[in-house]
């Protein structure tokens, strides 16, 4: 569909109250989703409380998944919800910390950019929020910006303070509110309790912002007659008072949100002139979640299994390309170190097998078990980045024979440093960049989209049908080109490299699908397009299982 500029740049804000985690940034993208298919050219951003300067060095057990951007830009897992559901590519002005606000107000102020005056939370604290809201909304119609955690928080206030700002003062530009709450169920007395959702609107109101429109998060449909007590103790108009039930799948939340005229109230809220919203595609998907014929089973073994939003990317993009193959993909989330402990017993009624990105080296053990009972038994294998690198441990190791093979990160002694940090590498500008092992955290990565080349005659250039690829990158440690040659002539077939030599895909021909690579395809993978590694991967798993 062509998008359709208006006249003044819009803002939609979100903001959550009563408890976190109830579905912000899924609102925010189907709200994204449903105005992009009403013709509005849309992006997404997240306000981020946390002092951090991105979430690139803090636990996945604490934080979730840390999704990349294409320019190399560490953020919330949230931004990965955003670019799967709207065609927008987020960026480094797609999400502000309180950390970086803080830290460009500072060096602002030891540049004496506020000419000798007192730096405060208001204004200065404020108006570089409101300036990071505005530069991110560069070249759009629509900005939404979901502002993370819940009102009320210390955390959250200048954020909250810099958006009420902007709904006073219009400057050049509409706003619209959204606030969304959670309606609890009390099981003990079958009762919907609405009571937090008015403290929370009351909260909102006494910073000074009136939601226009209210999303209730319940585990069961309202009845109409909490609609009515909702609405009038919070001052939102009845119809736009919206259920957010639990629903069968995510990616049926826009058509929810749809049905009960969400995105009518923002247009008329922004005084939009844009056509009713055209959700066929968004059917279609839903469609395809449901009428899945059977299902195959796929074993995630990784390191921060207990927490699955730590690897929700990944886990979204194996369940799209279920939904290209016509099948239901289970997935089977196996700690690695209990591989370790226990043997790869619980391997063997799955259908195939995928070793995801980590750092450190807990668990590593169990993911070489893993990836020799898939190369031994025949059973299709994917490794994304640290399963990439296990792959050529693993294969070094037990075909080659160099039993002390390892990398750098986990035994910096090793005498077979296959994987190793490489010491200087050059960015897809041109310019070098140099790392070891002493460099910050935050600082030694390969980061970003960046090109591919695929080997002729490859399962990879098979599957990709492309010369080269552009996927990003999340990783310190490299495939060591020492070791090159001895591999290559005993079976390993590097089938991609960067534009400066590192290697970025292997495969073995005589596998039926053993494939790994360095960089992180999830991250471009969307429930309307899939992605051709995992269409591929979920194809090999539905002919495993057949014949087994």
């Amino acid at each position: 569909m062509k998008k359709m500029a208006s006249k003044k740049p819009k803002f939609l804000f979100v903001t959550g109250g009563v408890v976190s985690s109830i579905g912000k940034g899924i609102i925010s993208a189907s709200l994204g989703s449903l105005l992009e298919s009403r013709g509005m050219k849309v992006t997404v951003m997240k306000l981020d409380p946390y002092i951090n300067l991105d979430p690139g060095t803090m636990s996945p057990f604490q934080h979730g998944e840390v999704f990349v951007t294409e320019d190399g830009t560490e953020t919330d897992l949230d931004l990965g919800h955003y670019e799967r559901y709207v065609s927008t590519t987020t960026g480094k002005h797609s999400n502000y910390t309180a950390g970086k606000i803080y830290e460009t107000v500072i060096a602002k102020e030891r540049r004496g950019d506020y000419l000798g005056a007192t730096v405060q939370v208001i204004p200065h604290v404020t108006d570089e929020i409101k300036k990071s809201i505005v530069k991110g909304s560069q070249g759009y119609d629509i900005t939404i910006v979901e502002v993370g955690g819940t009102v009320g928080d210390i955390e959250s206030l200048p954020f909250i303070e810099a958006i009420r700002q902007m709904g006073i003062y219009k400057d050049g530009y509409e706003v619209a509110y959204v606030h969304l709450t959670l309606v609890p169920y009390i099981k003990a007395s079958a009762e919907i309790k609405t009571k937090p959702t008015q403290h929370s609107v009351r909260e909102l109101r006494a910073i000074g912002i009136q939601p226009d429109a209210l999303v209730c998060r319940s585990e069961l449909p309202l009845p109409k007659e909490h609609f009515d007590k909702i609405a009038l103790f919070t001052n939102v108009d009845k119809n736009a008072v919206i259920s957010a039930h639990d629903a069968e799948d995510i990616y049926q939340i826009p058509l929810i949100l749809r049905d009960q005229g969400l995105d009518d109230i923002i247009v008329e809220k922004l005084k939009l002139d844009v056509p009713k919203a055209d959700l066929t595609p968004w059917q279609n998907v839903f469609k395809a979640s449901k009428e899945s014929d059977s299902k195959v089973k796929i074993a995630m073994v990784g390191k921060y299994v207990d927490f699955k939003d730590s690897y929700i990317s990944l886990s979204e993009a194996l369940r799209h390309a279920g939904f290209k193959n016509k099948k239901n993909v289970e997935i089977a989330y196996v700690e690695s170190e209990d591989i370790q402990k226990n043997g790869t017993d619980c391997l063997s009624k799955m259908d195939a097998i995928l070793i995801p990105g980590g750092f450190g080296d807990r668990g590593i053990e169990g993911m070489i078990q893993s990836i020799e009972y898939a190369r031994k038994n025949s059973i299709p294998f994917l490794g994304i980045c640290l399963g990439m690198q296990a792959a050529v441990i693993e294969y070094a190791r037990n075909v080659l024979g160099h039993n002390d093979a390892n990398s750098t990160e986990f035994n910096q002694d090793t005498s077979s440093p296959v994987i190793a940090m490489i010491t200087e590498w050059m960015n897809e500008d041109g310019s070098t960049e140099n790392r070891d092992e002493t460099s910050e955290l935050g600082g030694t990565m390969r980061l970003g989209a960046q090109e591919c080349l695929l080997k002729e005659g490859t399962k990879a250039k098979k599957i990709y049908d492309a010369e080269s690829v552009i996927e990003r990158h999340r990783h310190r440690y490299e495939f060591n080109n020492t070791y090159l040659e001895e591999l290559q002539k005993d079976g390993l077939i590097f089938s991609g490299f960067s534009k400066d030599g590192l290697a970025e895909m292997i495969e073995i021909d005589d596998h039926p699908w053993f494939i790994a690579c360095q960089f992180h395809p999830e991250f471009t993978s969307s429930p309307l397009r899939g992605h051709p590694l995992f269409q591929s991967f979920i194809k090999a798993a539905v002919e495993y299982s057949k014949k087994n």
